[in-house]
Order: structure tokens, then sequence, then C-alpha cells
């Protein structure tokens, strides 16, 4: 028993806690219901997945750290989430992944790492209309690809692009798998609580079967290195999270099991067979356990535990990547919701300087002679073993020089000649002696034969060709290197915040380099904006005014993206894949004048102005990309710091009782005018309790005054243009007109004014025409929207074309398109006078709880709130004219309720918030990507059951208020008021107040409308008499007059432009403001030179002597 004493190497192993700007910072991660570790590390790069779908991946060097941009390139690996992705041993920059798609991909990271987004993948398989779930490569023979999908187990030989092994002996999921150090056995652990042994070469491939965890939960299982036992871990039948230690030579008996706490989230195990060190990171948990095992009793040793981020994801870096003369004997990669943090752990030693052999044994090298074919045939050979002392490295202490993959395979699979040195051009090992002639031919040989050309075979929707591979004679002598697309050239390159620290120059990255051609378009694109620069001034004094200006200035800057290395690619990569995603360039609608975005009111291109059609097209042939204000400052909004204020307690309608908690999702549950509100109550017979604004305080004990329906409610609205008016839909198909009687109701009244039988089912949604007096829309279970004329009580369009039960309808700010999103994850828009069928159709949210759907921005967007497949609440910003993928989208949080959307035209803002929630989320809609900015959010005192905006004409401009709501809680009504912050608030704000739609009134009637006429509102000013403007204050500056640009003379005008516009910002001039700044604080603010001190007395010089 003395080896207990024994104390070991690693027993005091610490991690040691990275600073902030070492991590990967301002990264999107989402939650993904996979059983993989959603991040994986080969020794010269990590990947991880990207955003709440997960289906792309963020490729960055191992060694990155910084901020990252959302627009950095990207992975574009498959249709759906990535279940698991893994790095090929012996080639750092050969990734395979699996995904909900049914396919593996194995992809090829070029050296330098992403430079531009990639979609084609080197070769693609398809697992049969099964979720692939785990995928990974052997660990001793080289090109050999191992996955699993349900209850298969595949292996792939790269070389030959074909299937050589498969399995289905597994009754249930197979949630993990894990090879034998040696490359002989593999180990599984399934859904039906079973862990298995496997030897794929032998005619029975199962050997060993043993119950394991006794619960359904996920599993997951990983062999101790070279050695004859497994480790799984999981949860108990009591859900208590279980580590278990097996040994094959007794493989039913349990040699050891640990039981931990009970939490909800799988230990990822992460074991290092050179130090048997193993680390449990548990997802959602904010600790990492390290262990260390042993063959003897206790088996496992509890070492010192690294708390910090909750985990979403973790892996270990390959030993050769470790940081050897600093102690660092392992590296955990851990990823967080925004982050990537490097968690080092570090052997205490006394000193550094000296390479400490007892804590390195030898480790498997990078490099085998065992191809798969060989393999496959029965053949064994260990990896050979390296050293990770500097001193016998070619290198010394620098990272050993990493293979970093194959370049587009060109086997045939069938020629016995076949060369990996053709396959795979990689320098050689450290010590080779003929490293470069054979680095030589190896790009002589590549350079004849090693792109593949198009073959003419069919390609399927899967990327992979049906069909054998071209032959080597089939291939051309050479393939010309890649043109860059259109999108690569608008690219901007993303600068690493590593790259920036070793330039040691950062002012060169903001260096300018465009040519005279690119100054001349900035002069040109001044034009476009003219009208902006006359109202912003060149005497103001505020830094922000000159930031404002800026950004004017800057968005219409056109830069070139300096060129960037080609790199070698196969000519399918040049074709646009149906699951690349859009880039912000392809995304960006063209800009739109103001006078065109204040009137537009048609989606339809051939109602464009001519001069907004002819830039639109030059701007999409060209495909530029404007250079925002964004990317050196971050997206700046007026709205930004909007402040909610609720109403006074005297303003306040309390005392209600009974509220109804039957109301359908699709209805929002609260409507109210400037006059009144409405709300639902509890009972027989659909009541609706109608409040007067006019009347707050405390209601009365007793019968509450309602309008009885007789059936349950489905959804209410109040009529846009009167306001005593209410429309009432219920479950019988019926719609019911009431008309509140001056001073509101004192009564509960079952008699409406007018009652429509809509639907011969129930009816999901009503609707009110948002220009058009007595235009109504209802939208029913027997899936069809019809449009009513209530003048008449008649029916004149009919909708169809769902499939499923529609979640929501909006109207758009022109009254001539609808748009409605439903159950089954489509969003369609429509054209009611011209066609019954959608015009439009696309994919929206994939949660079937529910969805909402308003218009932005004119009419030019369509934003929806929905719920995806872990029912995470996300926003998502669509092109109204292209349905077909969403250009931003933003996750909020877990939760059931529905996210219901209100949008102020003027501000361009979203409210949302969902029945029970504490916070009213607010964000600004953009035509820029990200196209969702968030604002300041707004924190209820008590859980909102439904709100309700008023018209814009209810707002006190004079106080900044942009929106003004209602809210109701569980008890009361309030009001809430959302302004902006201004210093000078006695001035009208007419930056933030624009003149606005008059949709309190009838812009046309029903005959109008019906008959096909299209009439835009009517706008006003909001400013009130008397009340100066804030920019009548300000001096406007002076800009030249706009040249017509002509082919002779453009160029000079333009230029002549410019020397007028930098007069105007001289350093002179802002010197002068400077001088002027400092003139008029000194003029507000008392200058007082005298000292606290000078009016004290000191001791007696006497005292000091003493």
């Amino acid at each position: 028993m003395a080896w207990r004493f024994k104390a070991s190497k690693y027993k005091n192993a610490a991690p040691i806690v990275p600073k902030p700007e070492v991590c990967i910072r301002d990264i999107c991660v989402g939650s993904y219901q996979t059983y993989g570790n959603n991040i994986a590390a080969s020794a010269a790069f990590i990947a991880f997945n990207w955003e709440h779908a997960g289906s792309s991946l963020a490729v960055l060097p191992i060694d990155d750290c910084g901020r990252k941009s959302k627009t950095m390139p990207l992975l574009h690996a498959h249709s759906d989430t990535v279940t698991y992705l893994d790095f090929s041993p012996f080639h750092d920059g050969l990734l395979a992944t699996g995904s909900q798609d049914c396919l593996v991909k194995v992809w090829h990271i070029p050296e330098k790492g992403l430079e531009s987004s990639i979609s084609n993948p080197e070769c693609s398989f398809s697992t049969k209309q099964r979720r692939v779930e785990t995928v990974g490569f052997h660990p001793t023979a080289d090109c050999l690809l191992w996955s699993t999908a349900m209850g298969c187990v595949s292996l792939w030989d790269l070389t030959s692009q074909q299937e050589s092994f498969s399995n289905n002996e597994h009754p249930e999921v197979i949630q993990s798998l894990s090879w034998k150090g040696d490359g002989k056995l593999c180990a599984t652990s399934c859904k039906d609580k079973m862990v298995r042994i496997l030897d794929p070469r032998a005619e029975s491939p199962i050997s060993l079967v043993a119950e394991s965890h006794q619960s359904i939960k996920d599993s997951r299982v990983v062999w101790l290195g070279d050695q004859n036992r497994v480790l799984t871990t999981g949860f108990d039948a009591a859900r208590l999270r279980q580590v278990i230690i097996r040994d094959l030579r007794n493989f039913a008996v349990t040699e050891k099991t640990l039981e931990l706490d009970c939490s909800t989230g799988i230990l990822m195990p992460l074991f290092d067979p050179d130090t048997n060190m193993l680390f449990l990171a548990g997802k959602g948990d904010t600790t990492i356990s390290y262990l260390e095992v042993t063959d003897k009793d206790p088996y496992l040793i509890e070492g010192i535990r690294h708390s910090g981020e909750q985990t979403k994801g973790a892996c270990l870096v390959p030993k050769r990547a470790l940081r050897v003369m600093e102690g660092e004997v392992n590296r955990i990669m851990q990823l967080t919701s925004n982050s990537v943090i490097p968690i080092m752990y570090q052997v205490p030693r006394k000193t550094y300087r000296d390479f400490h052999s007892d804590l390195y044994p030898e480790t498997n090298g990078f490099k085998t002679e065992l191809t798969a074919t060989q393999w496959l045939n029965g053949v064994n050979m260990a990896v050979p073993k390296i050293s990770l002392d500097p001193a016998k490295r070619e290198l010394g202490e620098q990272p050993i020089i990493p293979r970093l993959g194959p370049k587009p395979f060109s086997s045939t699979g069938s020629s016995a000649e076949f060369s990996f040195d053709k396959v795979f051009n990689v320098p050689q090992a450290p010590g080779s002696e003929n490293g470069e002639s054979q680095r030589d031919s190896n790009e002589n040989s590549l350079a004849s034969n090693g792109s593949v050309d198009e073959p003419a075979s069919h390609e399927n929707g899967n990327g992979k060709v049906d069909g054998e591979t071209a032959s080597a004679e089939d291939l051309p002598e050479e393939v010309p290197l890649r043109a860059k697309e259109p999108e690569e050239e608008d690219k901007p390159r993303i600068i690493s915040t590593a790259e920036r620290r070793k330039s040691g120059d950062r002012e060169k990255i903001f260096e300018s380099k465009a040519s005279t051609e690119s100054e001349d378009q900035f002069d040109a694109a001044l034009d476009d904006v003219s009208n902006q620069f006359e109202r912003l001034s060149g005497q103001r004094t505020s830094i922000a005014e000159r930031r404002r200006m800026y950004e004017s200035r800057s968005q219409s800057v056109q830069e070139e993206k300096p060129a960037s290395p080609v790199p070698l690619r196969r000519r399918e990569s040049l074709k646009v894949r149906g699951e690349q995603k859009p880039t912000d360039e392809e995304a960006m609608p063209p800009p739109a004048s103001v006078e065109f975005t204040r009137n537009r009111s048609d989606l339809s291109k051939e109602n464009l102005p001519a001069d907004i059609n002819k830039r639109n097209n030059s701007n999409n042939a060209s495909n530029t990309a404007s250079k925002r204000t964004s990317t050196v400052f971050g997206r700046v909004s007026k709205f930004r710091h909007l402040k909610g204020t609720p109403g006074h307690k005297s303003t306040h309608i309390e005392n209600i009782r009974n509220l109804s908690r039957q109301i359908p999702g699709e209805c929002d549950g609260f409507q109210a005018n400037p006059e009144r509100v409405a709300v639902p109550i509890s009972g027989a017979g659909g009541k609706i309790a109608i409040f007067e604004l006019s009347k707050p305080g405390r209601l009365p004990d007793g019968v509450i005054p309602s309008l009885v329906n007789g059936n349950n409610i489905m959804d209410f609205q109040w009529d846009p243009f009167d306001n005593k008016r209410l429309a009432v839909a219920c479950d019988d198909g019926t719609v019911k007109i009431w008309a509140i009687p001056e001073g509101g109701l004192t009564e509960p009244t079952n008699e409406p004014e007018k009652e429509l039988v809509a639907h011969s089912d129930k009816i999901y949604i009503i609707r009110y025409h948002p220009l058009a007096k007595n235009v109504f829309l209802t939208a029913s279970y027997d899936m069809t929207l019809k449009i009513w004329d209530l003048d008449t009580l008649t029916e004149k369009y009919c909708l169809r074309g769902h499939t499923d039960q529609i979640f929501s309808f909006a109207w758009s700010p022109c009254g001539a398109y609808g748009a409605t999103v439903s159950k089954d994850g489509k969003i369609r828009v429509y054209n009611p006078r011209k066609s019954e069928n959608p015009i439009r159709e696309g994919p929206g949210p994939v949660g079937t709880r529910g969805a909402r759907l308003v218009w932005a921005i004119e009419g030019e967007y369509i934003v929806v709130t929905g719920f995806d497949k872990v029912s995470e609440r996300q926003i998502y910003v669509y092109k109204a004219t292209d349905l077909s993928a969403h250009l931003g989208m933003v996750g909020l949080d877990v939760s059931p309720a529905i996210l219901i959307p209100f949008y102020d035209e003027d501000s361009s803002t979203i409210f949302a918030t969902g029945k029970g929630d504490s916070t009213i989320y607010c964000y600004e809609i953009t035509e820029e990507s990200p196209f969702i900015c968030p604002l300041s959010h707004h924190k209820c005192s008590s859980l909102t059951q439904g709100l309700s905006f008023l018209p814009k004409n209810q707002c006190d401009v004079a106080s900044v208020e942009f929106a003004k709501a209602q809210r109701l809680t569980n008890g009361t009504v309030e009001p809430l008021s959302f302004a902006v912050p201004r210093i000078k608030s006695e001035l009208f704000q007419d930056d933030l107040f624009p003149p606005t739609k008059v949709l309190w009134e009838p812009t046309l009637t029903a005959s109008e409308w019906l008959s096909g006429s299209n009439k835009p509102a009517a706008r006003i000013s909001l400013q009130p008499e008397g009340m100066d403007t804030l920019s009548s204050i300000q001096p406007a500056v002076t800009t030249p007059t706009p040249a017509k640009k002509s082919d002779s003379t453009n160029i000079n005008q333009l230029i002549g432009q410019q020397t007028q516009f930098n007069k105007v910002w001289s350093a002179d001039l802002v010197r002068s403001k400077q001088d002027e700044i400092k003139n008029s604080v000194s003029a507000r603010m008392p200058i007082n030179r005298k000292l606290e001190q000078d009016d004290m007395e000191g001791v007696d010089e006497k005292e000091w002597e003493e």
C-alpha cells in the first residue's frame, strides 16, 4: 500500500485563469441539443458552432484572441445544426462535421485560416436520412473516418470516398463512441442504457455488452488510452450524475462508480492518456473538475477544480501545441455563450528555464504509415512517438510544424500505385533530410493532377457527385487559379487581434489605400447625401453632433478591398451553393433618397422612380460595400438610451379582477385607444370589460360593466378610425361589432351593433385595414383569410395557400399587401386584390409554439418573432421582396411566452414583450447589417399581461416622448411613456419627430380600396405651436451645388467639390471651434483660482523646530 503515499507529479496541477484579452470574445453561440462537445481543436485551429442555428462553424487560429466581428468568414457547413465536429490527428487542417441534415462532410482549412467563407466540402457522405450523431477520425489509420447515425456505426475511406464498414446492431441511438489508443477496438454508449465493445474487422463486431447508466438521458464514453479500460459518464435512475470505470477483463462488473450531483448537464469527459488527467466539464456548469485516473483503488483522485463561466462545450488541445517551457501539461478550450476561454493546467515548479522531461512523456506524433486500406485488411501499426523537448525539435520552442491537411482529393480509389504525397501536400516531419526536394515534387505533382475538374455526371442536392470520380486521364493538365467571386471582392478582410498585435503599427490597420478612382467614387457619393449635409452644421460645438455628421458622411464612402491571396480551389468551388448564407453585401438594400423613403407605398420595382431604379441597378452590378460607421464606432442610434417611464399612480386604473387566462396565443389579449381600453375577463359568455382612460382610479367592487359575446373570445381589436367601435371574434365563426356609448359602459350588454357570420369554424385573427375605413380581415381554422366590406357585411376576397394554422397577419404600411406566418414554418406575402395565392413565400421560425410579424421601414422589411427548436425566443428580419433567408437574427431567452412585437414607424423601433414578462425588449430596425440593433430595454416593476401602443398624436413631444402605450398587469392598467433624454428639451426635436402619418383618420373608403385605388397616408408635423425646432438654432453646412455627372467634366467637378469639402473641415477651423467651446464653457462657469488651503492658518514655526 506504499503507492498510496507516493505523490503524483500532476497532483498540484492548477488551472490558470487567463485575462479577458487572451480570450476570444464577442462570439455568438446557441444552445444545441446534440451529443457533441460543440468545439474541437487541432494544433493549428479551433472550430466551434456559430450562432443559434449552429449550421455554420467559426474556424480560428489556435492562439487567436480578442473581439470577433459578426461578419468574419465562416464555414457554412450544413443546412441544419452541426451535431459533431472533429479534427484529424494527422492533418491539422482536415475537419470532419456531422449534422442533423443527415450528411457527413470533410473540410480542408487553408494554412492561413479562413480568409473568406467556405461552403464547398472536400467530400460528402450521406447517412440515408438518419441524423448524424457523432463523427471523428481513426486514431492510428490515416484518412479513415467513422460516424454514427441512430443505431448504425459506419467507417468511411476518404481516399476512395466510399463506406467501408457498417453495423446496425444497436437498437437505439448511439450517444457516444471512443477508440482504444491502438485503434483496434472501439466502445459505444447507447440510449438503451448499454455500453458495448466493437471490433469492426471481426465477423461478429460486437464482442462485449454490459449494463451502463440507468437513465435514458445523455451519456458519454471515453477509452482510457491503451489500457483495457473504458470510462463512461451519465445519469443513474435517480438522475444523479455518474462516472463509471470498467475493465474489459471483467466487463459486466464496474471497477469504480462515482456518484456526483444531480445537475441536468451531461459531463463531457476529456482524457489525456499521457498524464492520465481526466477533466469533467458539465454542460451548463460553471465548474470544470480535474481528476487523476489510477489503476488501483481509489481509481479517481480529485485535483484542483476550475470555477468560471458557464460551459457550452469543451475540448483538449493536442499535446504538441502546449507551451511546455511554461509547465503547461494540458489546455482546455472552454466554449461559453459569448467567448472561448483557454484554460491552462500548469504544474508548479521553481523554475521553467529547463524542460521538465518528467512531466512530458513521449506522445503520439502527427505522422502515421498506416493507411485506411491497410487497417481494414487487418494491419495494426502504432503511431510513432515524438518528444516535446524543444532541444530535440527542429524549431526549438516554437510549435511543431503542423500538417495542414489535404489539397483537393484526386485519387480514383482504384490505382495500386496511389501515393499519399499527391493527396497530402504537407511539410515533412521534423528531422527529415529531403524535406525540400519532396515538397517541390509534391507541388509539381499537384499542379498536374491535384485539382479536380467539374465532372460531367449529375450532382445531387447533397453536393456529392453521382457516379465514379473522374480518372486521372480525364483531368486537365493545369487548372488556373480561381478568380475572385463578386462577394469576395466586396468583403472586407477581418483582421484578428493577434494580427494587430504582431503588426506593431496599429495605424496601418486603418490606413487608407484607396486609389484615385476610389477617391472619385467617394466624391461622387457625396452627391447622394447632399440633402443630409444641408441640415448639418459646420459650426456645431457638440462632439455628438460632429460624430453624427461623420456617420452621414461615411455611409456614402466606397472603398475597395485590397487584393488578398487567392487560394488554390477546385472548379466546383466556383459555384454558389444553395446552402451558402447571404453575405452582408448581398443582403444590403440599395440606398434610397429621403423623398422616396417617405413616400414609397408599393413593393413592386416597376413603381420605383427612374433615378432610384437606375441607382439600384448600378449598385447591384458593382456590388461594392459601403464603409459604415458601425465598423469604426459601432452602430449609434439616437434612440439608444430611450427611457421607459410608467405614469403616476393617479393615472392608473386599479382593482381589475378576474382577468381571463383562456385567451388564445394568437390574440394580444389587450387593446387600447386614446379614450378607452378593452380587457377580457373570466367567466361564461366571453366577457370584455371596457374602461375609460378619462376615469382612472380604483374600480369599485362588484359587477364590472362588460360586453357579453355569448361565446369564447378568440381575438378583438379597436377600429383605428373610431374609438367607440370594437370588433370581437368568437369561436363560433362570428364577428360582433360593438358600439361603446359616450361616457363608457354603465352595465353589461349583449346586443352588438352588427354581427358578421364570417366562417364556419373558429376564427384565429381579425385585423382592420390601416388606411381604408371598414375594410376588415378574418383568418380562420379552415386556413383561409377573408376580406370584408363592413359597410355591406359582404365578403370581397378569400386568400388561400396555407397548410397549417395561421399564427399572425399584418397589413403592409401602404395597405396593398398582407403577410402571414404560420405553423408550417412559412412566411407568405399576399396581394389580395390581384391573387388569392401568395405572391412570395419563404421559411420562417422553425418553432411551432407561436409567432408574430410586423412590417418595417416603409414596408421594405418584415420583422418576425418566434421560436427555434429549443424554444429560444428569436427576432428575425426579412427583406419583403426576398423571403428565402433572413437578413438578421437576435436570440433573447428561453420562455414559453410568445414575443409580441410593436413597431413605431417614425423611430423604426421594435418593442417586444410576452405575457408574463417583466422586460420590454427594444431594438432598432435598420437597413444595414446587423439590421437589428439593441436599444435600452425597459424593466417593469411587475409582470406584463398585455401592451398596446397609442397613435403618434398622443405623444407629448414637448417632453421628447416618441411612443406611448397602455400596459396591463395582473390588476391594473397603467400608462407607459418612452422618451429620449435630451439637454435642450425646450426645443422641438425635429431630428426625432419627422412628419408622421395620420393613421387615426381614414385615407380611403372601403369602396375606393376595393376598386384598386392606392393612396399614401397624409403626413403632419407634431411640432407644437410656438415651439422652435432644434435645427432652426443651428446654422446649416454650406455644401457645394451637386454637379451634373457627365463623361467629360465629372472628374474635375468632383475634385473641386472634394477641395471645398476639405476646406470646411480644415485644421484651423477645428482649432477655432475648440476655442469657442472653451470660451462658451468659461462664460457659463465662474473661474475661481483660490485654493481652499489659502484660508487655513498654519502652525507656528517654533512648533516645527520642536
